[in-house]
C-alpha cells in the first residue's frame, strides 16, 4: 500500500500549529499524513480536523503518544519586508518562534517550523513556487518561504526563468493592495481551491510541504 493512499492500516499523524486555513496541511496530508490543526482563531475552511486552541498551550502538552510529527508556522507579521521598512508597525506583532522551538524540542518529536525569509529560524532551507511551477499565464508565484526542522531538508532551489512574478499578498477586496492577482488568479497560483483571498494571503503552497511530508513520512515509517 502506497504511503499517499487516503486509508491506511495505521496512518502517521502530524499536529499542525499556528494552521490557519491548512495550505501546509494539504501538503502534508497528502504525503499520506493524518492532520489535525490547531489555531487560535475560528478556520472554518480548514480542510482536516480542527481545534480551536492557544498552540502554545497544546504544545506544554504530553504530545509524543498523540502525534507522531509537528508542523509549526507561528506568526509571520513581524518579519515581513513591509513591516521590518516600517519598525513602529513591526514591533505590534508577536515574535513567537523561539519559544515555538524551545516547546518543539522538548516534546522530542521530529518538527518542522515555517516562516518568511527574515525570519529568525535556524539554518533553514528556503522554497519557492518556481521550483514547483506555481503561477498563472501572466507570472511565476516566488512566494519564498523558509522551513527549520529537525531532519534534513533539500533545497527545493528557485527557477526564475525571466517572466514576470506574482504575489499573493495584502487583504481586503480583488485587487489587493498591488499584490497583483485577484481571487480566482491567487487559488490557481498557489494551488488552493478551498480558500478566500485573505486566507490565500497567509497560507504556504501544498506543494512545499509535500515534498518535506513525503521525506519525513518515509523516514517514519521506515523506522516503525
Amino acid at each position: 500500500m502506497k504511503t499517499t493512499d487516503k486509508v491506511t492500516a495505521k496512518r502517521l499523524r502530524l499536529l499542525d500549529l499556528f494552521c490557519g486555513a491548512g495550505g501546509a496541511a494539504m501538503g502534508y496530508h497528502r504525503a499520506g499524513f493524518e492532520v489535525v490543526g490547531i489555531d487560535i482563531k475560528p478556520q472554518p475552511h480548514y480542510p482536516f480536523e480542527f481545534h480551536q486552541a492557544d498552540a502554545l498551550e497544546v504544545l506544554r502538552m504530553n504530545l509524543d503518544w498523540i502525534f507522531d510529527a509537528i508542523h509549526a508556522s507561528p506568526p509571520c507579521q513581524k518579519f515581513t519586508r513591509f513591516q521590518q521598512s516600517q519598525p513602529q508597525r513591526a514591533n505590534r506583532h508577536p515574535d513567537l518562534i523561539a519559544q515555538t522551538r524551545a516547546l518543539l524540542k522538548r516534546s522530542l518529536l521530529p518538527y518542522i517550523i515555517e516562516n518568511v525569509p527574515g525570519a529568525p529560524l535556524l539554518d533553514p532551507v528556503q522554497f519557492c513556487g518556481t521550483a514547483f511551477n506555481l503561477g498563472v499565464a501572466r507570472g511565476q508565484l516566488w512566494r519564498h518561504r523558509l522551513f527549520e526542522a529537525s531532519f534534513p531538508i533539500a533545497d527545493a532551489g528557485c527557477v526564475h526563468d525571466g517572466r514576470p512574478a506574482v504575489m499573493v499578498a495584502g487583504h481586503g477586496v480583488d485587487g489587493y493592495r498591488g499584490s497583483g492577482l485577484n481571487a480566482a488568479d491567487a487559488r490557481e497560483a498557489m494551488g488552493i481551491d478551498w480558500m478566500n483571498r485573505d486566507e490565500l494571503a497567509e497560507a504556504v503552497p501544498p506543494a512545499y510541504t509535500a515534498v518535506i511530508g513525503a521525506q519525513l513520512y518515509h523516514d517514519l515509517a521506515a523506522a516503525a
